[in-house]
């Protein structure tokens, strides 16, 4: 096993990136993942990559495209405003079932809001990362290691399911430091027989394409990748359950919030109430069969994070109204604290009501 280093975020995920056989970059900097881009300007030369800073977001993402087409494994990354700049591009991506990896580092919205750390582009990343009928897959980590590990699982998901993969993160876990592993790189990166490289008259013109304009041709290849959406919704739900068997008290949060309600949820241990913590590593597909099977043996769920309430509505549908379901947050780049997730804990557990 390797020794472990202590990284910060951003340049730990840009690190595994590369390791997992990224190999084009093409970001804008804009705090706080600009770290992420200047770790890849220095690091991809030396790998036999390309780095390249685009003259704006929209240029970088349809980079990706570009290098995706020709079946590399191709990156960018940015924080909210710049993600909101992406948004067609990402779109184009899904309707030419491009793969590809996006980070988003958040901070605090809307408009260009703050630097600070937030979790207000929960509803950008699952229901309106573009436009027209598709959904990119969506990895919440919550540590550094998780920078890491998920970056490299996102750019194999987005490969086997022809996919843009998100990784959600924040300003916080995007700047701080921790201890970390780093994988072994990868040797090989399969060819894509799809991909667009030059077919030297031994095989059919591959063509990647977004636009079709006969509309029994756009409907069916929708109705196509939605097939491949439940396929996924299927197979691919990551959560982490603590100490939810008995718990009358199921606190929900991805991400930075997380670490926060964990702390929680510990202290209110100590004080003999039964809580437990749910953590959605998949936003999207979000992983429902986790919230059903703690159900049962709940009497109130509350989700923790840092907006104004968003991923509650997805717990919600996934109560479907079997049990309350409340919601605690701070906005605007404040974290909560566990203190105050604590209170809230503690008035439910007593019955109060919000």
């Amino acid at each position: 096993m390797s020794d472990k280093i202590l990284m910060k975020g951003n340049e730990a995920l840009a690190e595994a990136a590369i390791r997992a056989g990224c190999r084009f970059f093409f970001g804008y900097p804009i705090t706080p993942q600009t770290e992420l881009a200047a770790y890849m300007a220095k690091r991809m030369p030396t790998e036999g990559g390309t780095y390249l800073q685009a003259e704006s977001e929209i240029a970088a993402i349809n980079m990706v495209y570009g290098a995706s087409a020709a079946g590399a494994r191709a990156m960018t990354s940015s924080s909210s405003p710049g993600i909101s700049l992406k948004g067609e591009g990402i779109s184009y991506m899904a309707g030419a079932d491009l793969p590809g990896v996006i980070v988003n580092v958040q901070r605090g919205g809307p408009g260009l809001g703050g630097i600070q750390p937030s979790q207000s582009d929960y509803f950008q990343a699952t229901r309106a990362t573009g436009h027209g009928d598709f959904h990119p897959i969506v990895l919440a980590p919550s540590t550094v290691q998780e920078m890491i590990d998920y970056v490299i699982e996102a750019f194999d998901l987005a490969d086997e399911y022809r996919t843009p993969v998100m990784i959600l993160a924040d300003g916080m876990l995007g700047q701080m430091m921790e201890p970390v592993v780093l994988p072994e790189p990868r040797a090989h990166v399969a060819e894509k027989a799809w991909a667009v490289t030059g077919h030297k008259g031994k095989r059919p013109h591959n063509i990647v394409n977004s636009l079709h304009l006969v509309p029994e041709r756009l409907e069916e290849t929708n109705i196509e990748r939605y097939e491949r959406y439940a396929q996924i919704k299927a197979t691919e739900q990551r959560c982490e359950e603590y100490l939810t068997d008995g718990a009358e008290i199921v606190v929900v949060a991805f991400g930075a919030s997380a670490r926060i309600a964990r702390s929680a949820v510990h202290k209110a241990r100590d004080k003999g109430i039964k809580a437990g913590l749910v953590r959605p590593i998949s936003l999207w597909p979000f992983p429902v069969d986790t919230i059903e099977g703690v159900v049962a043996g709940a009497k109130a769920f509350l989700t923790v994070e840092m907006n104004m309430g968003q991923m509650v509505d997805d717990v919600r549908l996934a109560v479907n109204g079997r049990r309350p379901v409340e919601f605690f947050g701070r906005a605007g780049g404040i974290i909560p604290t566990p203190a105050e997730t604590l209170a809230v804990i503690e008035r439910m557990a007593e019955g109060g009501a919000r």
